[in-house]
């Protein structure tokens, strides 16, 4: 009989980054030969704590994964249910994500039930321990949820960090899988076509959600110097802001730079992004602080060399003037560091991109996984 696995998180109908992972991670279990369920959320937010313009994804469901919309975050009776219904269910391993303090109380009822059943072992994939916008609570809530853990996996030395405040459990650091569930990468010039984009200018791209932490106003910043230097650079940005979009305009407008910005900022659907890592030149992640970024993997897997800033676990990812250039996170050096990229050109990053994404395989993390629940 196939060992039975859970898999606890956001899944479709949700969208966003820790959808795809999960959906991915179920994949490569099967794949294995497990009996994967992932049991996602009903409510995952309240709809004051979520910044965004929708949860829900408008793509159709996967059909090739087995996912039970169950959890509501902020109703005990659901906690309830489903962690009588897991231990009923007595699955070998749950596999929880754990990416924010809010989640704490409704996984750590959840697992503290499931676990009754003397059966399951639990392993938490931790995102954050220490969240980028500290709330009241924020530490109870963590730590009632860790006592329900057996083991974890970081996907940075900083998560490491965090959560040995909190526990000496076993746990280990695995590199963050690629994300190759986006399809294959296109020709730039028909990935430009499709978006609207001229097809021969220079154009590096900022994905994924917006948000203070992330550094966009830097690299408006470094733009405006860009354009004093007569660099000849576009920015697009491709992704939804989580904060107020209004002084990030009033920073375009105030910059003079408009005429070098791309915004396509509402939502990336999943059978878009190939599109936008496609068209761009160069992926630059100009963050202030971070503890992994999503973004990196998937610019390895378009081949897309990169700009990190120095901080949180992104310079270990991109070895410098290898598979990209790492920038301190101002302005002045970032646009410096894009200047760079472009001298050293696309074609000078190929080969080490291609060997370096060598590292990053699902099968490492499952391996992982296994291990521990052994």
């Amino acid at each position: 009989m196939n060992q039975k696995v859970v898999i606890i998180g956001p899944a479709h109908p949700l969208r966003g980054g820790l959808a795809s992972f999960n959906e991915r991670l179920a994949r490569q279990f099967q794949q294995e030969q497990y009996d994967v369920t992932i049991y996602t959320f009903s409510l995952q937010y309240p709809n004051f704590l979520f910044p965004g313009t929708t949860q829900y994804s408008s793509e159709p469901a996967p059909e090739d994964i087995s996912i039970k919309v169950s959890i509501n975050s902020i109703n005990p009776i659901s906690w309830m249910n489903v962690g009588t219904e897991l231990k009923n269910l007595r699955p070998d391993m749950i596999v929880v994500r754990y990416w924010l303090p809010f989640m704490g109380p409704c996984l750590g009822t959840i697992l503290r039930i499931a676990k009754k059943n003397k059966h399951t072992k639990v392993v938490c994939i931790a995102d954050n321990i220490i969240p980028h916008e500290l709330r009241l609570g924020d530490k109870q809530f963590t730590q009632y949820f860790i006592n329900t853990v057996d083991a974890f996996i970081t996907m940075s030395a900083k998560v490491m960090a965090d959560l040995r405040k909190f526990t000496g459990k076993p746990a280990k650091q695995v590199v963050h899988p690629l994300y190759d569930n986006f399809g294959k990468a296109i020709n730039k010039e028909e990935a430009r076509t499709y978006l609207g984009l001229p097809t021969g200018e220079k154009i590096v791209l900022f994905f994924g959600f917006i948000r203070k932490y992330k550094g966009l106003d830097l690299l408006f910043d470094a733009m405006k110097i860009l354009k004093e230097w007569n660099a000849g650079i576009k920015l697009l940005v491709a992704g939804e802001f989580y904060e107020d979009e209004k002084p990030y305009q009033e920073q375009i407008a105030r910059l003079g730079i408009k005429d070098l910005i791309y915004l396509h900022t509402s939502f990336i659907e999943d059978s878009k992004v190939k599109y936008y890592l496609s068209a761009a030149d160069f992926v630059i992640q100009p963050y202030r602080s971070a503890t992994q970024s999503g973004v990196t993997p998937l610019a390895y897997h378009f081949d897309k060399p990169m700009l990190v800033t120095n901080v949180g676990g992104l310079p270990a990812l991109v070895p410098n003037e290898q598979v990209g250039v790492v920038a301190e996170p101002n302005a002045q050096d970032i646009a410096i560091k894009i200047l760079n990229l472009y001298k050293l050109g696309e074609s000078y990053f190929l080969p080490n991109l291609r060997e370096e994404k060598q590292k990053y395989s699902w099968a490492v993390l499952t391996q992982t996984i296994r291990n521990f629940a052994e």
